[in-house]
């Protein structure tokens, strides 16, 4: 490795990195500063060049431990003396499921509910935008200690940035009769998103001190995070607490992460403890070692603890809420990118030839596969390729963030911006013969926060004006709901006029939606 090398304790393991490949906020952090909130004070860093100003491990929650485990978030303590903010938190309990997240943090742990704030050491007005990001990881991983999601330079955008952790599989999406006959609500389940929205009623209340504008807050995310900005949305318990949304990558609608009614979790969740831990009571439930209930919730194959209809947070499914305009009516800046999906999610271990792709259309839709190929093309070997690639895409993540922009047109009294990443990651030398240059799913994180050295990559220029772009778009959205702004290419309002998507790549542009008929197809056909 080249560069000066640190080790960096990560749960039971010492990694190596190099400090290089450090993002800058967290090498740089050098000088103190205290900051005076509601419950205590806190000991913030200013990077190194004076520029940003960085409080971490911010509890916004008590402790979701013992007794309040699978409850709502309660109020964070107070403390005394002065609170150390220099590190993130722990992240939340969560087993090693996806190889692209490297985490800076402790390990996990039930006491996770921290979050974490980065602004304009001299903030350039009083009163600053605010940017709330919600981490992806399938509800059953992430944590805002990646280094893709560093806010150090997005902030110096003018905007003030805040990630905050929230618990995540079983922890976070466990749903039990008892659990809602306790909960006052009867209602079960939905910890995860309750923690998102605490979040939020935490930086309603505190983010003034901070220089953060508590009524101009934007919600961000990408993949789970965009369905839960999505949830947010449609939960009545949430408006008021932001006033523009972003989707990066999905949402709750169509089929890949579908909101089940409390019923059906229930049943499922109960079968699940009984015959997992052994019982299904919630005292005994609560007092065996967290990590017991995470590794017998690990094992069993396509059970998932995720969001449910559970009649408080979520009092009727997401699509419903929307179709009859009962969301909140933010404007929405959604998209996702070119390739969310892989040719072998279509064509399995066969040779990606037209004969297969028909076959495999047949499968799938059955009498609607004619229908499917004259959207998705399979005239050339290259072109079924790519329409494979297209369709695989739309039914894991295209088609419900479509859905979601179309029914917020219809219904949410707002402007809507609709984009396309297909910026592709640049090759590594050793990628050998047949590689291909992707835009593929959560590439567009690195690009958003201004991050690219993130991630080891031969970065081009033409990277970094695009990260460039994203970021003064995403900002500008932030200050204003509109990402335009001065020196920018002109992104025009989706809307029944032309159905205009922003191409972001190293020649943005934004035209007539070229790919309509897919995305009215699958609808119909759903």
């Amino acid at each position: 490795m080249s560069g000066t090398s640190i080790f960096v304790k990560t749960g039971q393991c010492a990694l190596l990195f190099s400090m290089s490949l450090l993002p800058y906020a967290l090498r740089a952090q050098v000088r103190p500063v205290e900051q005076r909130t509601a419950n205590g004070v806190l000991e913030g860093v200013v990077s190194a060049d004076g520029k940003v100003r960085t409080f971490k491990g911010i509890p916004y929650a008590a402790p979701p431990v013992g007794a309040l485990r699978w409850k709502a978030p309660q109020p964070a303590p107070a403390w005394t003396g002065v609170r150390k903010a220099s590190e993130y938190g722990a992240r939340c309990m969560q087993a090693p499921i996806y190889s692209d997240m490297i985490f800076h943090d402790s390990g996990p742990s039930e006491d996770c509910l921290y979050l974490n704030l980065w602004m304009p050491a001299a903030p350039v007005q009083p009163k600053l935008p605010v940017m709330v990001w919600i981490y992806g990881g399938g509800f059953a991983a992430g944590a805002t200690s990646e280094p893709r999601q560093d806010g150090g330079n997005l902030s110096k955008k003018g905007v003030l940035v805040v990630s905050m952790n929230y618990r995540l599989g079983i922890f976070g999406f466990f749903s039990h009769p008892a659990l809602a006959k306790e909960s006052g609500h009867n209602a079960a389940g939905n910890y995860g998103l309750l923690d998102q929205m605490a979040a939020l009623q935490w930086v309603k209340d505190n983010i003034a001190v901070f220089s953060g504008d508590p009524d101009n807050v934007t919600i961000f995310g990408e993949s789970a995070g965009s369905f839960s900005v999505s949830a947010l949305m449609a939960s009545p318990l949430a408006q008021g607490l932001f006033r523009r949304a972003i989707g990066e990558s999905g949402a709750f609608f169509g089929d890949t992460l579908r909101a089940q009614t409390r019923a059906e979790t229930e049943k499922a969740n109960v079968e699940f403890v009984k015959s997992a831990l052994g019982t299904d009571d919630l005292e005994a439930l609560r007092a065996k070692p967290a990590a017991e209930v995470l590794q017998a919730a690990s094992k069993p194959a396509g059970l998932r603890f995720v969001p449910n209809i559970d009649g408080y947070f979520l009092p009727e499914s997401v699509e419903a809420v929307f179709a009859a305009g009962k969301q909140s009516h933010v404007p929405l800046l959604a998209g996702w990118n070119a390739d969310e999906g892989s040719y072998r999610m279509i064509f399995g271990n066969t040779e990606p030839t037209a004969e297969n792709f028909l076959a495999s259309a047949r499968k799938l839709y059955g009498a609607n596969a004619e229908g499917i190929l004259k959207v998705y093309p399979a005239g050339t070997a290259a072109q079924t390729k790519r329409s494979a690639q297209d369709l695989a895409g739309d039914r894991f993540i295209g088609y419900s963030t479509w859905k979601w922009m179309e029914q917020h047109l219809k219904t949410g009294k707002a402007p809507v911006f609709r984009y396309r990443f297909e910026q592709t990651l640049p090759l590594l030398a050793d990628a050998g013969p047949g590689a291909e240059a992707t835009a593929p799913h959560a590439s567009e994180i690195e690009f958003v926060f201004q991050v690219l050295s993130s991630k080891k990559l031969p970065w081009r220029p033409e990277d970094r004006r695009v990260s460039e772009l994203m970021g003064s778009y995403w900002s500008n959205f932030a200050k204003t709901g509109d990402p335009n702004g001065e020196g920018l290419p002109r992104w025009p309002a989706y809307s029944q006029d032309g159905y205009e998507v922003m191409h972001l790549s190293a020649g943005p542009r934004a035209v007539p939606d070229e790919h309509r008929g897919r995305y009215q197809l699958l609808d119909g056909i759903r």
